[in-house]
């Protein structure tokens, strides 16, 4: 999911309605879900991992698979679910979403 957000602000005028002045775009967020099945590729850290290099608080390069890049972002969260087990309780299936901003640094991206 996608959401992309415009700024307008409200100007006061004496004797009329106020109006609206845009003042340029806003940030980009984008919700991403996915799935990891452990035992098929990449173990049981992938999440983990997820959420280690949230916690670096740095922004990060967004790059699609063909190798587009679209700028930079933050991790804002990071969710997990887990629905099936091995008998020993490791999960077979890890469900997660990753909430991502656009960071907004000056020039370039």
């Amino acid at each position: 999911d996608r959401t992309d957000e415009y700024r307008w602000e409200s100007q006061e005028r004496i004797g009329r309605h106020p109006a609206m002045q845009f003042i340029g775009a806003g940030h980009t967020t984008l919700n991403l879900d996915g799935v990891v099945y452990p035992e098929f590729r990449g173990g049981l850290g992938q999440v983990a991992q997820m959420r280690a290099i949230a916690s670096l608080g740095a922004p990060l390069f967004l790059v699609s698979g063909g190798g587009r890049i679209y700028g930079q972002f933050v991790i804002l969260s990071v969710t997990e679910r887990q629905t099936v087990f091995r008998p020993d309780g490791a999960p077979r299936k890890q469900e997660f979403a990753l909430e991502l901003k656009s960071y907004g640094a000056d020039g370039g991206f």
